[in-house]
């Protein structure tokens, strides 16, 4: 909470004092992300960006939670335009982020284990990154807000204002589906 609110403080001064140029495209890397951060509803420390980010190289993993991953974002004149990750390639590395989250073995086997064996027969360094491209449209079009560029933008709760959906589905669009509703006594 505070660091929306320490945000959009920024902004507000910035655009009050003219401190924000509108004809300049500023891109910034943010780089050095933790590997982890605390969570107060978990009581431990969870995966920062996921749990197959890999951690920089040459650090010391004996401790994972003072650990800094490979994950990255872009960003354009404030606004995040895409982000990603390179993605952990070794299979006793994998396990053992695995195990520092709180994972039993049962449980990487389980939900994991596939993974962990097509890891083990070798995986090149690999990684990604995915771009939102109605940010960069936004920006383009010098708009405050992403919804003035999406077609048929959507509430919080996935609802759409424009056509009303998510609508009804008749009987025989479940069964094309596969679909049952099953109603819970409570």
């Amino acid at each position: 909470m505070v660091n929306a609110a320490l945000g959009n403080l920024r902004v507000h001064l910035g655009e009050k004092l003219s401190l924000i140029p509108s004809d300049v495209w500023s891109f910034l890397w943010v780089t050095d992300f933790p590997l982890y951060e605390y969570s107060d509803a978990d009581s431990r420390h969870v995966a920062c960006h996921h749990p197959f980010t890999a951690y920089q190289d040459g650090e010391d993993m004996k401790d994972f939670s003072k650990a800094t991953s490979r994950a990255y974002d872009l960003v354009l004149n404030g606004s995040e335009i895409g982000g990603g990750s390179i993605r952990i390639h070794d299979a006793e590395v994998q396990k053992k982020m695995f195990e520092s989250l709180g994972f039993s073995s049962e449980e990487i086997e389980d939900q994991f284990g596939f993974f962990i064996q097509a890891l083990e027969y070798g995986a090149p360094p690999h990684g990604g990154i995915a771009f939102g491209l109605d940010r960069i449209v936004m920006l383009m079009c010098k708009s405050s807000s992403i919804r003035d560029v999406i077609t048929f933008p959507k509430t919080q709760k996935g609802s759409c204002l424009t056509t009303g959906a998510p609508g009804k589905i008749s009987v025989q669009q479940l069964f094309e589906l596969g679909i049952s509703i099953n109603k819970k006594e409570s």
